[in-house]
C-alpha cells in the first residue's frame, strides 16, 4: 500500500482547490441572475466612469455598454475572478477605447463645476451641507481633480479604482491584468504628482 500523505492524514488535501471551486461557483450562480448584477453593481460601474470621465451622458452610455456586453458574454464568463472585478474589467476596457476614439484627456476640465452637493456630501465633516461647507468641499475636490488632470492615463485609472472605488492593490492589479508591482508603481507616481499639485497650489 502506498505511504499515507501528511495532507490526507490531516484532511487538508485539495482544500485549496475546493475553496476556489467554491467561489467560482459562487460567482457563477450570482451571474444566473442577471437582472440583480446589474441592480448591485450598476452604481459601482457608473461611479467610476464618472470619476475618470466628468461626464455624466457619456459615463451613462458606457455603463449601458458594460452590462451589455457582460450579458452578451455571460455564457463565456467561467469564474476565474468575482463578478465585480470582470464587469470593472470591461468598464476600464471600454474606458480606454472611449479615451482613444475620442482623443479625450482624463478630467479636461475641473470637476468642482459639475459636482452639486449630493456628489461631495462624503467630503463634508459632519455630513451637512450648509452653502459654506458645500464651496469648501467644492473647492477641495476641483484641486484633486486639477491635479489628477497630470496624470498618465494607467495612474489615474489606478487612483480612481483606488480612492473612488476603494479597491484593494491585488484587485486592482486582477482588474487591470498588470503585475501588483506595476500597480503599486502607478499609484506611486499618481500620488506624488497629485500632492505635489496640491502643495504648489496652496
Amino acid at each position: 500500500m502506498a505511504t499515507t500523505s501528511a495532507s490526507m492524514l490531516t484532511g487538508d488535501s485539495g482544500s485549496g482547490n475546493e475553496f476556489a471551486l467554491e467561489k467560482r461557483e459562487q460567482a457563477m450562480l450570482e451571474l444566473a441572475d442577471f437582472d440583480e448584477v446589474v441592480r448591485v453593481y450598476r452604481s459601482r460601474i457608473l461611479r467610476f466612469l464618472l470619476s475618470s470621465l466628468t461626464d455624466r451622458d457619456a459615463a451613462e452610455g458606457l455603463t449601458q455598454e458594460c452590462f451589455l456586453k457582460a450579458w452578451h458574454a455571460r455564457h463565456q464568463f467561467r469564474g476565474e475572478s468575482s463578478v465585480a472585478t470582470w464587469l470593472t474589467r470591461i468598464a476600464v476596457n471600454l474606458l480606454r477605447d472611449h479615451l482613444r476614439s475620442r482623443s479625450l484627456r482624463f478630467w479636461q476640465r475641473t470637476r468642482g463645476a459639475a459636482l452639486d452637493p449630493m456628489d461631495i456630501s462624503d467630503w463634508l465633516p459632519d455630513g451637512r451641507s450648509s452653502p459654506e461647507s458645500v464651496a469648501l468641499a467644492r473647492e477641495k475636490v476641483a484641486a484633486v481633480w486639477r491635479a489628477v488632470e497630470k496624470l498618465s492615463t494607467q495612474q489615474r485609472t489606478v487612483f480612481a479604482l483606488r480612492f473612488v472605488e476603494e479597491m484593494e492593490l491585488e484587485e486592482i492589479a486582477e482588474t487591470l491584468e498588470m503585475n501588483l508591482s506595476t500597480v503599486k508603481s502607478h499609484l506611486y507616481r499618481a500620488l506624488a504628482i497629485v500632492r505635489e499639485r496640491m502643495e504648489a497650489g496652496q
